[in-house]
């Protein structure tokens, strides 16, 4: 990896120099040549990344029935609600209920709705789906793979005409019925339906409909520990091959490659070296990995859709790291293993950041732990509900969270270190790295 670092310098000195025609050949090479090495260091290690079949061999996508299972779950509480409807565009509640996510289609200014109504069958509350689809889209839409237990319907709209009004005719019983809607979708939706059903309630879907997808499903919980899994992984890996004066951009590259090698889609690090770390979502300066720096790497990928989130804050053995920087390290640490200990089923949400929270103010270090403790993960990698002071939230079984203390302190050094762990039946956080050691050991064992 020296040559990396050779040519890296190279190219900046080049870029100093007066622009001549050859220069800029010679740029091109060296950013080639740079890619080059990258690729090269990707394949000498493909053969140890495990395949994801043999690190996680019963994982599964998420079944059909399971799919039909949540469009029942949801219907009910509609029913329950007097509401005709909830509307949600390609994103994460699509995805959830019906198997449409942004890559599969992704947003335009021409809307592409999933849409579930209530009905009943012999007295049983079932589940509709409706998808609005524009009119010359209809055949993509329909190539589209929506589990549902009744024949899905399609609604078209051609260029000329009204959406909403194409769908309203579908929606309502009663004209006073309230429509819900994803959280997520964009205003000029909502204001094309209200538009459409003026004497309809448009509304976010309440309470009672978001905590239908707050607790995972087994199928679920085992998608995310694989996920986590290999993302530790991963960081892993990376760590082994750090060496004094890699850039910030090269490690970097290095973590997309491994993330994807260890079968991670979407995958990216947000990788910062030294003061860098101290802004906890800072965009780095490529800074070159000094011997007396941290490396923090912050990374996610998915899993079937499904969303991983590890930190880890490493030395490598030959770093000299200050020893109230290394203190700084087990503080976060310790301050890690407490919220996971006072996490628990029937624990408020609160109650973990602040037991995380508190520890670090006993060692002197509360005031630069500056964001919320955690938030949940699942199909986003920011979903609720969250760790943070104020929520009132009970813990439940099946709940995900993030647990990543962190203390910045600008000019000098930022620590963070990030498990997830879901709540099992018995009540207890369990880290979803748990099978593969868990929480990072010290700087040098992550």
């Amino acid at each position: 990896m020296e040559t990396t670092k050779n040519i890296a310098a190279s190219a900046a000195a080049v870029f100093q120099q007066p622009l001549r025609p050859t220069f800029s050949l010679i740029v091109i090479a060296l950013l080639w040549l740079n890619l080059t090495t990258i690729l090269d260091w990707f394949a000498s290690i493909t053969d140890e990344f495990p395949k994801l079949q043999q690190h996680c061999p019963n994982v599964q996508p998420v079944s059909r029935q399971e799919f039909e299972e949540r469009q029942r779950s949801l219907a009910q509480q509609l029913y329950a609600l007097n509401a005709s409807a909830y509307i949600a565009e390609p994103g994460a509640n699509a995805l959830y209920y019906g198997n449409i996510s942004k890559s599969s289609w992704s947003l335009s200014e021409r809307p592409l709705l999933l849409v579930i109504t209530p009905t009943v069958i012999d007295s049983v509350v079932d589940a509709r789906l409706i998808i609005l689809t524009p009119k010359f889209e209809t055949t993509r839409a329909k190539s589209l793979v929506i589990p549902s237990s009744h024949s899905v319907q399609y609604v078209e709209w051609a260029e000329d005409a009204d959406p909403y009004q194409q769908l309203a005719t579908h929606l309502l019983q009663k004209s006073t019925e309230a429509i819900y809607v994803d959280e997520s979708i964009r205003h000029f939706i909502v204001d094309g339906l209200q538009a459409a059903l003026p004497d309809a309630s448009v509304t976010s879907a309440p309470s009672q409909i978001k905590l239908l997808r707050e607790r995972k499903s087994a199928a679920e919980l085992a998608l995310l520990k694989c996920a986590n899994e290999a993302t530790l992984l991963a960081i892993r890996r990376v760590h082994r091959d750090l060496y004094l004066g890699i850039q910030e951009s090269q490690a970097r590259a290095m973590m997309s490659a491994a993330l994807s090698g260890f079968g991670l889609k979407d995958g990216h690090c947000l990788v910062l070296f030294g003061i860098n770390a101290a802004l906890p979502h800072g965009a780095g300066t490529d800074r070159e990995l000094g011997l007396m720096d941290f490396a923090l790497f912050d990374c996610t990928g998915s899993l079937h859709g499904y969303y991983s989130d590890v930190t880890r804050t490493v030395a490598m053995s030959v770093s000299d790291i200050p020893p109230d920087h290394i203190q700084i390290w087990y503080n976060v640490q310790a301050a890690q293993a407490i919220a996971q200990r006072t996490a628990r089923a029937g624990v408020v949400a609160q109650q973990v950041d602040k037991a995380a929270r508190s520890f670090l103010e006993s060692v002197g270090k509360g005031s630069y732990f500056t964001h919320r403790l955690g938030h949940g993960i699942g199909l986003e990698v920011h979903e609720q509900p969250y760790l943070r002071g104020g929520s009132e939230v009970i813990l439940k079984s099946g709940h995900t969270f993030s647990d990543e203390p962190g203390v910045y302190i600008e000019g000098k050094l930022g620590v963070r270190l990030e498990d997830c762990f879901y709540i099992n039946e018995s009540g207890e956080a369990v880290f979803f790295t748990e099978g593969i050691g868990g929480q990072s050991r010290s700087p040098w064992s992550p």
